[in-house]
């Protein structure tokens, strides 16, 4: 009896033992389990054959339109701006010479401080309150992974930020493959295509599957990223570097792959690093219609995280930078270089076809950099990051070359946003703009008829949620209706924004709510509900030590 006893309670001392080393250790578990999950099967790699143009070129063709699109770049990680990453120790010389070469918009903003709204007002020239895109998608399960990961996190910690929120949707949500642009959206590769581009999207696209994908929103042709990785993650010449301090990281590693697709086709393995392999496919798309206009939407997946570069890429930036700075940024700074080295080779080849004169080449990026890759100048001198709506977050470069209308060195100064991208390209074509309402401007009558281009009420927004923003003139007010917080600041004497006039600016304050509240109504619903609500430090990188102090801004998505 006594031995049973023993055994008994033996067994119940090794299930107390094993529970508490599964629930402290649940996370770890569970990231296992993730990645250890079926993943579709990825096929090798393969040779595409881009469709060819004529074997001679049609006289007075409109121009070539190249549009290339950063992710997660921060304002300060180019040297165009006189800054550059570690303290200009990477510059980044092809897109300085990108921008010296045609028109700098120095006030230039993403359309969200987040990737896929961004990608959506750059396609369609639209706010989120007409089209109702107003979140970014994420893959199945990562908004409730994110979520247990980061509250782990901060109970580990004992961190004084606040828990990370997740609200399982409910009622008749799309899953993340049904979530995306509306199909009756008219993007600026479907104007285009009407009058007479080919049009070529390669990369990222993050605007849905199916009746929203590249195919069937107006690109004939689509090098689509299927999956998160720049090379295999054991790959002989690739460097990583995984951060311990980020929940979104975590995810990545253990859900990545190395995928494309073509077309919709299966997906296969990328024939070289990704951002190599997306710009040797955009001069082979180049010298394939070097006779006829054509649209080119390269898309990048760089710098946004999982942090690889190649060994090349991070040997050579290492030497740049000493063997002070850690790794991280040795890693970051080789993804960095590729993403430059990608603009001077495209801009090489169109100069080797005779096509640079006659070529629209903007360069820009979805947002602003990431707090969360713990790296604290990618924004400098501006406050935030990716996630909130501070400058840092949604500050991004506009740079247009276009050797046959705008002069070298133009520098443009008025505020310009994601949302004109899409009128800018159409008038450059010579395009009629879609039978919709465009909130967008023209950016070229910004060097021609600058009267032309004035909006109403001299107003920029943005929106996820309860989170809204209104730039007017030089006055911004950010409301955040879960806590009904204000930030309202003059830009032009405070553009870093130290200094919050929400008290004592009231007639400033409530002229600007008033905006918003013009802006929202009769708005189109948002197409899903957010699902996560995250609270993100804004003086702060995610691998600093946060304090109670913090000013911590809350993001919903």
């Amino acid at each position: 009896m006594k031995l049973r006893w023993k055994l008994l309670a033996g067994l119940g001392l090794a299930a107390i033992i094993g529970g508490t080393y599964i629930y402290q250790n649940r996370v770890d578990i569970i990231l296992k389990r993730v990645a250890s999950q079926g993943k579709p099967e990825v096929g090798p790699t393969i040779n595409i054959d881009w469709a060819q143009g004529p074997d001679t070129a049609a006289e007075n063709s409109p121009p070539n339109i190249v549009f290339i699109l950063a992710d997660d770049l921060g304002i300060n990680d180019i040297s165009t701006f006189g800054g550059g990453l570690a303290g200009g120790k990477v510059p980044t010389p092809h897109i300085d010479r990108l921008a010296a070469e045609g028109a700098i918009f120095t006030q230039a903003y993403a359309g969200n401080a987040t990737c896929a709204p961004s990608r959506a007002m750059l396609m369609t020239g639209r706010y989120p309150t007409r089209t109702g895109f107003e979140y970014t998608p994420t893959p199945p399960g990562m908004g409730r992974m994110v979520a247990m990961i980061a509250n782990d996190m901060k109970s580990k910690a004992d961190s004084p930020i606040a828990r990370t929120i997740y609200t399982k949707p409910e009622g008749d949500v799309p899953d993340f493959y049904g979530q995306g642009l509306p199909p009756e959206e008219i993007t600026i590769a479907e104007t285009l295509k009407d009058n007479g581009y080919h049009t070529v999207h390669i990369g990222k696209w993050h605007l849905g599957y199916g009746d929203r994908g590249p195919n069937a929103q107006g690109f004939t042709e689509s090098l689509h990223m299927d999956d998160m990785y720049y090379l295999p993650k054991n790959d002989s010449g690739v460097v990583n570097a995984e951060l311990d301090f980020d929940p979104i990281d975590k995810f990545l590693w253990a859900r990545g792959d190395f995928a494309n697709s073509f077309n919709g086709s299966e997906p296969f393995r990328p024939a070289s690093y990704l951002t190599d392999y997306w710009t040797d496919e955009s001069l082979k798309v180049i010298e394939a219609n070097k006779n006829r206009p054509f649209f080119l939407y390269l898309a990048h997946w760089g710098v946004h995280t999982p942090l690889q570069a190649t060994k090349a890429d991070y040997d050579a930036v290492s030497e740049m930078v000493g063997e002070d700075e850690p790794h991280r940024l040795k890693v970051y700074g080789g993804m960095l270089r590729a993403l430059d080295r990608s603009v001077g080779r495209i801009m090489q080849k169109l100069e080797e076809k005779g096509l640079a004169d006659n070529t629209v080449v903007v360069f820009s990026s979805d947002n602003g950099g990431a707090g969360y890759i713990g790296l604290p100048g990618v924004n400098a001198p501006y406050r935030g990051w990716k996630l909130s709506m501070f400058e840092g977050g949604i500050k991004a470069p506009m740079f247009v070359k276009w050797p046959a209308r705008i002069e070298a060195g133009t520098q443009i100064d008025t505020p310009v946003a994601h949302i004109d991208v899409m009128p800018t390209l159409a008038a450059a074509a010579g395009a009629k703009l879609p039978d919709v309402p465009i909130d967008g401007r023209n950016m070229l009558k910004l060097i021609s008829d600058e009267e032309a281009f004035k909006r109403e009420d001299d107003a920029l927004y943005w929106q996820s949620g309860y989170l809204q923003v209104v730039r007017a003139g030089d006055w911004k007010l950010q409301h955040e209706g879960r806590r009904d917080k204000h930030w309202l600041y003059n830009l032009s004497k405070d553009p870093t924004e130290q200094n919050n006039l929400a008290e004592t600016e009231p007639e400033k304050l409530a002229q600007l709510k008033a905006l918003l509240d013009k802006h929202q109504a009769g708005r189109t619903p948002s197409l899903y509900p957010y699902s996560l609500e995250n609270p993100v430090q804004i003086d702060k990188t995610l691998a600093d030590e946060p304090t109670q102090e913090d000013v911590v801004a809350w993001w919903p998505n």
